[in-house]
């Protein structure tokens, strides 16, 4: 079973960048999967911020982050990474990896989760 372990999350100052990474291990990701990169903020929902389709480089972003996030990911690696620049405090969330079957921004698409990887943001 595919197990998905973020890390890169940190404290960073306004302005500044960070690169998120999520592993995927125990198994093998099809190449039907999309990845998604989604967060929470204390006292919110979880959101919905970029995905990418494992078999391809089509991607979509929230319009929050549009322009400041990129997705990527490195097949032979089992990894999807999520740059992220010009952070806001707003951005301030713990940072979820997520596996899914369809092209959604909805949460509940997804099936496999990792634990998260808080990002703060300092103004």
């Amino acid at each position: 079973q595919v197990q998905l372990e973020e890390s890169g999350g940190r404290s960073v100052q306004a302005g500044g960048s960070l690169r998120l990474s999520c592993t995927a291990s125990g198994g093998r990701v099809y190449s039907s999967s999309v990845m998604g990169w989604f967060r929470q903020a204390p006292g919110k929902e979880r959101e919905f911020v970029a995905l990418i389709r494992w078999s391809s480089s089509t991607t979509r972003y929230a319009d929050s982050v549009a322009g400041r996030f990129t997705i990527s990911k490195d097949k032979a690696e089992n990894t999807v990474y999520l740059q992220m620049s010009a952070l806001k405090t707003e951005d301030t969330a713990v940072y979820y990896c997520a596996r899914g079957s369809q092209y959604s921004t909805d949460p509940t698409s997804y099936f496999t989760w990792g634990q998260g990887t808080q990002v703060t943001v300092a103004s």
